[in-house]
């Protein structure tokens, strides 16, 4: 028998007014409010109860197709759909709970970095507490430990790796294109894998090397198998899709394995019209008919653990979707292009991020070492405190290094905050697309402008000018911009005094 994964990247960037806490409309989503609602009505409701019809068109069966996916949801998503549509909330919630039960203790939901952020181009601080927030979050709405994380873009390199071993992380879900070579545990003799021919039946186990006894298991998914399903015909049909993981299954071999399929949740009913029901058929009915059984990752990992070593490709990184590394959110590599335009935008706001980053890092120990025992554990820890306000008490009687009033209290919630939009000003969407003046890109100078706010009213600091000067050298391709200092002015200082 043949065991199948399939992994779905449910996500959605924070989409939030900082300033107002709601999401403003966009008429690019039309007729919908935004893109969170219009992908919940294509695509994370209709997940829910997908609908099986025969050749009547009558609806015979509607299945949970979370009771059958690995998944992970972006945590400002989850948040999102917990406030606005609570009964589609509960489905998810209610299908970890039953394939806990289901899978010998493993659940199919793992968590995800939490804002989305490209983990090999962060500093140490942030990929920490992306990690943190990220495992804290999703005990927070699933009520249980997280084996697995979901890496933004599956962007990883060393560096990122030791992150997640030092949060005993048990596995994470990798491109066959990332891995570098293959060996026998501590063997010297090592097979090359570095053009993607990595066999992809089984997991592998990366070793820390910093700590030898630290390391977290890879799974690397099938890529022709994973790639039809996202951008290729395989769902069509539920025939098409059973067609194409066939393939991927080696009749003769009679090891236990494991065939791995990684694809944006998205796919099924966004991208993929009505592909959430090709989906449902196939792992409902046609699965069983062919002798394929459904796994997630933690239950297979438990019933075949890695017998090989990997090491990952080196450098600055790697990822799914660019084929220059990690280069799609920090230049001008081509990927995402489109209609003639260029992305040397790309690097001068990264620059420009990077700079107002570290002034406000500046800022935080400064400031905050006037409220906290220790700065940077009341960042990771503040995680609690945004998913419950009511242990606001008990934050600041662990964090705070002596009795606040409740004047500085407010100016110390002040300077997470400030750190809080620090880390959502570098969520991946805002380098993902073709032009700086893009929603996406937009929203995350919003988080900037809020955060630079927030610096000032907390000690006076002035940072928009120098902002201002190196977003200047970020070029749009629409005349009527110029550049990303112009964007900012006319597209987030105009929200921002609308709001204020």
């Amino acid at each position: 028998m043949t065991n199948l994964c399939i992994h779905g990247h449910f996500y959605q960037p924070p989409r939030e007014n900082p300033w107002t806490g709601e999401i403003e409309k966009q008429k690019s989503a039309a007729p919908f409010h935004d893109w969170n609602e219009k992908i919940w009505s294509e695509c994370y409701e209709p997940n829910t109860h997908s609908q099986i019809i025969n050749d009547d068109k009558v609806i015979v069966a509607e299945i949970n197709n979370f009771d059958f996916l690995n998944f992970n949801f972006g945590p400002t998503l989850l948040h999102w759909l917990k406030r606005k549509h609570p009964e589609t909330y509960k489905h998810i919630i209610d299908a970890d709970a039953r394939s806990v039960c289901e899978h010998n203790g493993h659940g199919n939901a793992i968590a995800m970095c939490y804002n989305h952020m490209i983990m090999p181009l962060a500093n140490e601080h942030d990929k920490e507490t992306q990690i943190k927030w990220a495992l804290t979050d999703f005990k927070f709405h699933f009520g249980r430990e997280s084996e697995g994380i979901w890496l933004p873009e599956t962007a990883c390199n060393e560096n990122t790796l030791e992150s997640l071993c030092r949060e005993n992380i048990s596995y994470t879900i990798l491109d066959s294109s990332q891995a570098l070579k293959i060996s026998k545990f501590h063997s010297n003799i090592s097979l090359d894998v570095s053009n993607g021919n990595i066999n992809t039946l089984h997991p592998y186990r990366w070793f820390s090397k910093i700590n030898s006894s630290k390391f977290i298991d890879i799974f690397f998914y099938n890529g022709p198998v994973s790639k039809a399903i996202a951008f290729n015909d395989a769902l069509m049909s539920s025939e098409n899709l059973l067609h194409k993981i066939n393939e991927a299954i080696i009749r003769d071999y009679n090891k236990l394995h494991l065939v791995s399929v990684a694809t944006d949740g998205e796919t099924f009913g966004h991208h993929k019209k009505l592909g959430e029901r090709t989906l449902a058929f196939f792992l409902k009915v046609l699965a069983t008919q062919n002798n394929i059984n459904i796994v997630n990752y933690g239950e297979y990992l438990q019933k075949d653990p890695p017998q090989f070593e990997v090491q990952i490709k080196p450098g600055e990184g790697t990822s799914w979707s660019c084929v220059h590394g990690v280069k799609r959110w920090a230049d001008d590599c081509g990927c995402g292009g489109g209609d003639g335009w260029n992305q040397k935008w790309r690097k001068p706001l990264r620059d420009a991020l990077n700079w107002l980053r570290d002034e406000l890092i500046i800022i935080f120990e400064t400031e905050g070492r006037k409220y906290f025992k220790n700065v940077w554990s009341a960042r990771n820890d503040y995680i609690l405190l945004l998913n419950d306000a009511t242990s606001r008490k008990e934050f600041f009687q662990k964090k705070s290094c002596k009795k606040l009033s409740a004047k500085k209290e407010l100016k110390a919630i002040e300077l997470l905050e400030m750190q809080k939009y620090s880390m959502f000003m570098f969520t991946s969407c805002g380098w993902f697309f073709s032009e700086i003046s893009g929603i996406e890109t937009v929203k995350i100078l919003e988080y900037a402008s809020r955060a630079m706010e927030l610096a000032k009213n907390i000690c006076g600091a002035k940072l928009e000018k120098k902002f201002l000067s190196l977003l200047e050298k970020a070029p749009s391709n629409i005349k009527k911009y110029m550049n990303g200092k112009k964007i900012y002015e006319e597209l987030v200082l105009s929200e921002k005094q609308i709001h204020v």
